[in-house]
């Protein structure tokens, strides 16, 4: 069975980061990734949808430092859905959430280099990045959805 999730979108808000009673860095943030295509009469339609991204370790300690929001990543994790009880209304919440294995900040400022940052050394760090392997970064407009 494989749990993997691979997405590339901008950062909807600066990283939040906090430590847990162990000790341990984590950092939550969201990331919208916006499917483009033109409908049967040829208009052009948008759909962007949000995902709730979190971070443990060495990890969330980079992310706090150097990802910001409408910055674009390409972020690889497993899906996470947790529950719990909402205090003011009593019902039970649901948020599925990608935990993030590995990042890589993309595109953006002229000194980022697109080191990717994770738990693993990767074989193909050094490598260009997904939009210089044929992602059509065309098909994307510099508007950010939001």
């Amino acid at each position: 069975m494989l749990n993997k999730v691979i997405l590339i979108g901008n950062l909807g808000r600066d990283p939040e980061i906090r430590t847990t009673q162990s000790g341990q860095t984590v950092a939550n943030f969201s990331v919208a990734t916006t499917r483009r295509w033109r409908d049967r009469d040829g208009n052009r339609q948008e759909e962007t949808e949000w995902h709730y991204i979190v971070c443990w370790g060495r990890q969330a300690e980079v992310a706090g430092q150097y990802l910001t929001r409408g910055r674009l990543v390409s972020v690889e994790g497993r899906l996470q859905t947790r529950s719990w009880d909402d205090q003011q209304s009593g019902q039970k919440r649901y948020r599925t959430e990608i935990i993030c294995d590995n990042f890589q900040m993309l595109g953006g400022r002229a000194d980022s280099s697109g080191q990717g940052y994770g738990s693993r050394n990767r074989p193909d760090a050094g490598q260009p990045a997904p939009q210089d392997q044929g992602f059509d970064a065309g098909e994307q407009d510099d508007d950010i959805p939001f």
